[in-house]
């Protein structure tokens, strides 16, 4: 598991250190959040962020992890978060388990939590996987794209490990017989899943490429990425799909 050195999908080379209200701000919002989730008895969310400004695709949320409760060293509740960040801006990508303070740190475009409550069936498979190591890095895939196909192996991006990991936590796999993202995938078709379709033309797709490492196209059908269809995992795609598929016990809760 990777140090917290990461930041989601930014040069590490062009940030600036945070300011002190900014800081207070994510503490804040950590601590918000933290108690909600206490609250909530659940015992694994799948928690988001809105770390950009997606509004002109009509998302509101950016980037998912999977959070679980456990006990600290002296008996109380801690909430922690298993999520994949992006190297700097370059097209790789770890894991990393941080706090809710972390989690939130990362020069977020609005403060603001979300998060669905899995179903029991759901958050007990997930949270099994979620201590062990070997598996939650089973899928984990480093080549990176923040617009990768969904259901392509190529690259695999933030909310797609997420996604697919869940999906993992529910199917059958011994060692001799690991799951596989292509299982992964399948599994999260026949459950209904569909991702978000993104309007992004040929320009756009163009000066995207020459100018960032961290998105590719090239992983998409040559059928949609010609028509400007660029299929993906996003967080707002996989709350719906959660309360549609059964999955989750209630709908979106949200934190500010």
């Amino acid at each position: 598991m990777a140090a917290a050195t990461a930041h989601a999908g930014r040069p590490c080379d062009s940030r600036q250190p945070p300011s002190a209200s900014t800081v207070q701000q994510a503490l804040n919002l950590a601590e918000r959040t933290h108690h909600a989730l206490n609250a909530s008895a659940a015992q694994v969310v799948v928690l988001a962020r809105a770390g950009q400004d997606l509004s002109r695709y009509g998302l509101r949320y950016s980037h998912l992890g999977l959070a679980y409760r456990q006990a600290n060293e002296t008996g109380r509740p801690v909430w922690r978060v298993l999520h994949k960040l992006n190297q700097c801006g370059s097209d790789v990508a770890h894991l990393y388990r941080q706090g809710l303070a972390e989690f939130f740190m990362d020069d977020l475009w609005r403060f603001e939590a979300a998060w669905v409550k899995p179903s029991p069936e759901v958050q007990a498979h997930l949270l099994a996987l979620l201590h062990d190591p070997t598996r939650t890095a089973q899928l984990h895939r480093q080549p990176y794209s923040m617009v990768s196909y969904a259901w392509g192996e190529k690259y695999q991006q933030s909310n797609q490990w997420a996604i697919e990991t869940l999906a993992a936590s529910m199917l059958p796999e011994s060692d001799a017989s690991p799951v596989t993202r292509l299982q992964a995938q399948t599994w999260l078709r026949s459950r209904g899943y569909q991702p978000s379709v993104l309007r992004i033309g040929a320009l756009t797709r163009l000066g995207g490429r020459i100018t960032a490492a961290n998105v590719a196209f090239d992983d998409h059908p040559a059928e949609k990425r010609f028509s400007d269809r660029i299929e993906t995992v996003t967080v707002d795609s996989v709350f719906s799909w959660l309360i549609r598929a059964g999955l989750a016990q209630q709908g979106v809760a949200t934190q500010r």
